[in-house]
């Protein structure tokens, strides 16, 4: 929380914020409730000393780092949702770690990391993955788990989710194409696959020879008989091919809940990784341009089994900006010579695809909603340094639709696509802030555009992130504190 800096009456300085909206009664406040903890979750010997980290806008926020650098102060990570279309960059020392699937808490000497049963699990992928970080020196042999209840994309998931993006008339929603969606539409039809079964060879082979025919025949009657587009799946080379990733996988399969719960009770502590970002949330995102999961924080628990009342805290990561990857609304994208300028100095490019990702202003309103989904109670502000050139920043404060005021986030695609933003603009600070460790240390605008950001938020700031190494972060008294209880 940041504590410094008030003014002769008691307040932050700098400009006073645009935080409310005023109706048609003349009545101002906020929309979206500030966010608090249960006072009976504050008594001593209450909180569970776990903690959900997520990211609170459309995902590559910087999670991977923050998770990271938080992980050496808990006993388990898990990740329990998305599949390995989530990349998490981890610089260490200048050696640079791209994680997609594996939870970033391996990194770590004696630190668990756990797939959850939340997760879609290709075992070719997670093989891979495995490998390179063996040949990195990571201990990925007695530190990783993967869950017996998690669910397995297969190739056909893949070759459904190609076929279903490319079709005539389809809605192009911009996925990364890995089979993630396909593989949690059969998970919901009760006709997938989990790790347990891929385990024992009559279930799989049986699995995969029915699969092979249903979805050979939904892909013949998408693409009829043209051969440039008709790609027959073998279900023999198939079975062999996963049977044989089965045995490699199986040393690290257990029940990742009975796990994470004995840690728990042990008196250890435990991170749970959120993929993606809020507004990719399959239930509170800007649908239909989501994800297939729960990637709030109330997927901690349904996609790990460690029951909701024992989660200590939510701590959303947010950049000091917006970006998206793919289609859908973004009310604060940037349409001009400033998205190329954020783009280059946030080197923002898909860590799995490669993509570029689009930029866009800070939007208060977003972020106060992601906050109210998720019950954050503290904020990590990535990517500060991106800013140190501007002279002034724009803030998005709320939107106009249909000539109406408001600071609600639409729940359809048509009205996030009317807004028209309204924005305050911040000074910026011009000096470079890459590597500043303590906050009285940042400039004075710097600090102003931060405690801007908490108290029109509704959550308290706890990290800042002044570069992508592990080393370039500040960790404010407030947050240190928690952490700190994490181990009493």
């Amino acid at each position: 929380m940041i504590t410094s800096g008030a003014g002769a009456n008691g307040q932050p300085e700098g400009p006073r914020a645009h935080n409310s909206f005023r109706s048609a009664t003349g009545k101002t406040g906020f929309l979206y409730p500030r966010v608090s903890k249960p006072e009976s979750l504050e008594m001593d010997g209450m909180r569970a000393k776990t903690a959900v980290v997520l990211g609170a806008q459309w995902g590559d926020e910087g999670k991977g780092k923050i998770v990271d650098v938080l992980s050496g102060r808990f006993a388990a990570v898990a990740r329990y949702a998305g599949g390995h279309n989530a990349g998490h960059t981890v610089i260490i020392g200048g050696q640079k770690f791209v994680l997609q699937l594996i939870p970033c808490g391996v990194l770590r000497p004696n630190c668990k990391g756990v797939i959850g049963n939340g997760v879609v699990l290709d075992p070719v992928a997670f093989l891979k993955e495995v490998d390179k970080l063996r040949t990195l020196g990571v201990d990925v042999d007695s530190q990783l788990f993967v869950s017996n209840r998690a669910q397995v994309i297969l190739p056909y998931h893949r070759m459904i989710e190609l076929a279903a993006e490319s079709a005539p008339g389809r809605q192009k929603i911009g996925t990364t194409s890995r089979g993630i969606g396909p593989a949690y539409e059969d998970k919901m039809a009760r006709s997938g696959l989990r790790v347990v079964d891929l385990l024992n060879p009559k279930i799989l082979q049986a699995h995969i020879e029915n699969a092979c025919a249903e979805k050979n025949a939904i892909v013949q009657a998408l693409f009829g008989s043209d051969p440039a587009r008709l790609t027959k799946l073998d279900s023999a080379k198939m079975f062999d091919e996963y049977a044989a990733a089965a045995e490699r996988v199986r040393p690290f399969v257990t029940d990742s809940g009975n796990l994470l719960n004995k840690v728990i009770s042990d008196g250890g502590s435990v991170m749970f990784e959120g993929a993606q970002g809020t507004m990719l949330d399959i239930d509170h995102g800007t649908y239909p341009f989501v994800t297939s999961s729960s990637a709030t924080a109330g997927g901690a628990s349904t996609g790990t089994g460690v029951g909701p009342t024992q989660i200590g805290t939510v701590i959303g990561v947010t950049k000091a900006y917006v970006t998206r990857v793919g289609e859908g609304p973004f009310p604060t994208e940037i349409h001009d010579a400033s998205a190329e300028v954020l783009r280059a100095r946030g080197n923002e490019f898909g860590a799995v695809t490669g993509r570029p990702r689009r930029c866009g202003w800070l939007d208060i309103p977003l972020l106060r909603y992601s906050n109210q989904v998720n019950g954050t109670e503290w904020l990590v502000v990535t990517k500060m340094d991106v800013l140190d050139e501007l002279a002034e920043i724009p803030v998005c404060i709320g939107y106009e639709i249909d000539g109406k005021f408001t600071d609600l986030v639409p729940a359809d695609v048509q009205g996030l696509e009317s807004i028209v933003p309204r924005y305050t603009t911040l000074k910026g600070w011009q000096q470079s802030t890459e590597g500043i460790a303590e906050f009285d240390e940042l400039p004075v605008a710097a600090r102003e555009y931060l405690r801007f950001q908490e108290r029109e938020s509704g959550a308290k700031i706890g990290m800042v992130s002044t570069g992508p190494d592990r080393d370039q972060t500040m960790i404010l008294p407030g947050f240190a504190e928690m952490l700190e209880s994490l181990h009493s």
